[in-house]
C-alpha cells in the first residue's frame, strides 16, 4: 500500500531518514553524561516508552523513577519518549533537566494542546523501538507491568493490552459509565475492542508501523489497536489512584472521546434513523387508520389540537436528533478532508532521524 501523502509544512512535521537534505527537528547538543551513568543512546533501542504529558509536574520525578528501575530490569536498550502536549506548568522544564542526565529520555515538544489520543500518534511516529510501549503519566496504570508484557511480546504476541480487574480511587459512576461504554462499543461495532481496557499495552514495531498509516484525525487510538488485528493477549492489573494532580479526563472529555470511539467504528446511529423512520411510518400509518375508524364510529377521543402538536413536537424533536447525529459523521468528514497534519511540533529533543510516519515501508 502506498499513501497518499500529506502536504505539511517541513519545518512542523518529521522528516523521512531517506530524504535528500532532510533538517534535523532539534537543535538541541548532546549533553553531558552524568557520573556513573551508562547511557544507551547510542545503541538502538530494543523497547519505546511513549508517555503522553499535559501539566504533570508533580508526577515526572517519580514517573522516571519508576521507569528506570523497570526498563533498566529488561536489559535491553531502551527510550523514553515524553510528548509535551501543551503542558502550561514546568513539565517541559522538568523533562528537559531529566533529559541532560539520562539522553536515553525523548521529548517531543507540541506548539499548543493536541490532546491525549494525538500525543499518542506522535510519539508512536517518532518511536524507534522494536516494541512500543503506551502508558498514561498519571502513574495509576503501574509501569512495571511493562516488564510482564515485555515477556508477552517475547512469546510472540504482537499487541498485549492491560486489563483493568480493579479501579481504586473511582466513583461508582465512572466505573458503571466506562463498562456500560465497552459494552455498548462491542455490540454496535465489528471490532472487538477488550472490555475495561484503556491506552495502557505494549504494540510490536509492525504493528506500529500499520497504525501509522491510519491518519483520521478523530482518534480512538485503543479501538484502532484492535482494528489492525495481529496476535493480542491481555494481562489484568490492579489500576491504582492517582499519583498527584487532578484527572486530565473529565466528563466532557470522556463524553467527546465515546463519540469519537462510536463514530469511527460504528454506523448504527445512522442506521438508527432509517430504523426509526420505518418504524414511525409504520405507528402513523395504524393511527390514521385507528384515528378514521374512531371518527365514523362517532368518538371524540381524537377532536383538538393538543394531540395534533404533541405529535408535531415529538417527531421535530426526533428529526433534530437524527440531523444531529448525521451532522456529526460530516464533521468528521469535513475534518479529514481538509488534510491537516494532526499536529504541530514546537521541537523535539534527542529524536533526529524519525521514520516518516506517511511511509512506514
Amino acid at each position: 500500500m502506498n499513501p497518499q501523502p500529506e502536504t505539511v509544512p517541513t519545518e512542523t512535521v518529521p522528516q523521512s531518514p531517506n530524504a535528500p537534505d532532510a533538517p534535523n527537528p532539534s537543535d538541541d547538543p548532546t549533553p553531558v553524561q552524568a557520573p556513573g551513568q551508562t547511557c544507551a543512546s547510542s545503541q538502538h533501542p530494543v523497547i519505546s516508552v511513549i508517555v503522553p504529558i499535559f501539566n504533570e509536574e508533580e508526577v515526572i520525578p517519580e514517573l522516571y523513577r519508576r521507569m528506570v528501575a523497570v526498563l533498566g530490569g529488561i536489559g535491553q536498550p531502551w527510550e523514553l519518549v515524553c510528548v509535551n502536549d501543551g503542558s502550561r506548568d514546568e513539565s517541559l522544564s522538568l523533562l528537559l533537566a531529566l533529559r541532560e542526565q539520562d539522553t536515553r529520555i525523548k521529548i517531543i515538544n507540541f506548539s499548543r494542546n493536541f490532546g491525549h489520543q494525538i500525543a499518542i500518534t506522535a510519539g508512536m511516529d517518532y518511536a524507534q523501538g522494536d516494541a512500543i510501549a503506551i502508558i498514561d503519566a498519571d502513574l495509576q496504570d503501574p509501569p512495571e507491568l511493562i516488564g510482564e508484557m515485555f515477556e508477552k511480546w517475547r512469546e510472540g504476541y504482537e499487541v498485549v493490552y492491560a486489563v483493568r480487574a480493579n479501579r481504586r480511587g473511582e466513583s461508582r459512576f465512572k466505573i458503571w459509565t466506562a463498562s456500560a461504554f465497552y459494552r455498548l462499543l462491542r455490540r454496535i461495532t465489528d471490532v472487538e475492542i477488550p472490555v475495561n481496557t484503556g491506552d495502557f499495552r505494549l504494540i510490536d514495531r509492525q504493528v506500529l508501523l500499520t497504525m501509522r498509516r491510519l491518519r483520521e484525525k478523530h482518534r480512538f487510538m485503543r479501538g484502532l489497536s484492535s482494528w489492525v488485528g495481529f496476535r493480542q493477549t491481555g494481562i489484568e492489573y490492579q489500576r491504582a489512584e492517582r499519583f498527584a494532580g487532578d484527572t486530565k479526563y473529565p466528563l466532557s472529555k470522556m463524553l467527546r472521546l465515546t463519540l469519537d470511539a462510536i463514530t469511527s467504528f460504528s454506523y448504527i446511529p445512522l442506521r438508527l434513523s432509517t430504523y426509526f423512520g420505518f418504524f414511525l411510518a409504520f405507528a402513523s400509518l395504524l393511527g390514521i387508520i385507528v384515528t378514521t375508524i374512531l371518527r365514523l364510529s362517532g368518538n371524540n377521543a381524537f377532536f383538538g389540537q393538543a394531540s395534533t402538536l404533541v405529535a408535531v413536537l415529538f417527531l421535530g424533536g426526533i428529526q433534530l436528533i437524527f440531523l444531529g447525529i448525521i451532522g456529526e459523521y460530516l464533521a468528521r468528514i469535513y475534518d479529514d478532508v481538509k488534510a491537516r497534519p494532526l499536529y504541530v511540533v514546537s521541537k523535539v529533543y534527542g529524536l533526529d532521524d524519525p521514520d516518516d510516519p506517511r511511509d512506514p515501508s
